[in-house]
């Protein structure tokens, strides 16, 4: 299997649990089971590929799957996942409070 497709897809799944973890954490920005897990691999995908950019995951990088390049998966996409939810959330409830 492509290691950039494995990459992509820890991201995502990374990305379904840090937004899952996130709306258990606030229950004022969660969305639901099934919204956090969308929200957060939406985000998961983002911030894994904004932080494999920014710390250089590109070129030769992206075809290794060294524990190095799948924590930062991990991380990139947990956090963007946490922060996409976080974002939607708040928007959510802006918006709910105004109405």
């Amino acid at each position: 299997m492509d290691p950039a497709l494995v990459k992509l897809i820890i991201e995502l799944i990374s990305g379904a649990v840090g937004g899952n973890l996130a709306g258990a954490a606030s229950k004022d920005l969660n969305l639901g089971t099934l919204w956090n897990s969308v929200a957060g691999i939406v985000g998961g995908g983002l911030g894994g590929q904004i932080l494999g950019a920014l710390l250089g995951g590109g070129g030769e990088a992206a075809a290794s799957l060294d524990i190095g390049s799948i924590i930062q998966q991990v991380a990139g996409g947990g956090l963007g996942g946490a922060i996409l939810l976080a974002i939607v959330g708040f928007i959510k409830n802006k918006l709910a409070n105004s109405a």
